[in-house]
């Protein structure tokens, strides 16, 4: 007895397969907003004084302080501010856009736009003092770092996008200069940098898979518009 032949296909029927990645990226954005929150009380204990380990670090950034290291600290530091990061953020999604990837550019946009929505008003909130001796800002919006955080977003989201194993040691280069920039500088505790990386990843990955699953859906439902035509 043979099988019964299977059913024909059209090249329009199949739905987009899921990225094996998306369950990497959800398990990984998962990890890093449980590891944040964790953070976040770890920190909160003590009334937001820093921990034994950021005391130390700082001391050692003291240690290492040079007039040319500070120079080199202020690149990441400037780039990494407000107006760098929205010049570099608009740039990103024009290409994506000049590309004729507008899925991307709205990613990078919207993952942008989430890490700081979240961020700005968190450090507001919980005006963690930062170090005494800081040599750039002095308000009290140490945790977590925002610089750090906007990079890490950036890092991640053009490294999930684009799949170059360049493009990922380019990120997580200039994610770990990010940091040493902001302790260097005394401007956060090793914490806050620690959790700027956290919320960096959370946001990039599960914004990512949010964006991946609704385009999956909207491709879905132009197959089916097809088909019905």
């Amino acid at each position: 007895m043979t099988e019964p032949a299977p059913p024909p296909t059209s090249a329009l029927d199949p739905a987009p397969e899921p990225d094996a990645r998306r369950m990497i990226a959800l398990v990984v954005g998962i990890s890093a907003t449980v590891a944040f929150v964790i953070l976040r009380f770890v920190v909160a204990i003590d009334d937001h004084a820093p921990l034994a380990i950021d005391v130390w670090w700082n001391s050692q950034m003291h240690a290492i302080l040079t007039d040319a290291g500070v120079l080199i600290a202020w690149i990441p530091a400037v780039v990494g501010g407000t107006i760098g990061m929205i010049v570099i953020g608009i740039l990103i999604v024009v290409l994506f856009l000049w590309r004729k990837r507008p899925w991307d550019a709205a990613n990078v946009a919207i993952a942008i736009v989430v890490v700081v929505a979240i961020g700005a008003p968190m450090a507001a909130v919980i005006a963690r003092l930062r170090p005494v001796d800081s040599l750039a800002e002095s308000v009290a919006t140490s945790f977590p770092s925002g610089h750090t955080a906007v990079a890490t977003t950036v890092a991640v989201t053009l490294g999930l996008l684009l799949r170059r194993w360049y493009v990922w040691v380019g990120g997580a280069l200039w994610v770990v200069l990010m940091m040493w920039s902001r302790t260097y500088l005394h401007a956060h505790w090793l914490s806050d940098v620690v959790a700027g990386l956290l919320e960096g990843i959370a946001v990039a990955t599960l914004v990512w898979c949010a964006v991946e699953a609704v385009r999956d859906r909207r491709a879905v439902r132009a197959r089916a518009v097809t088909l019905d035509t």
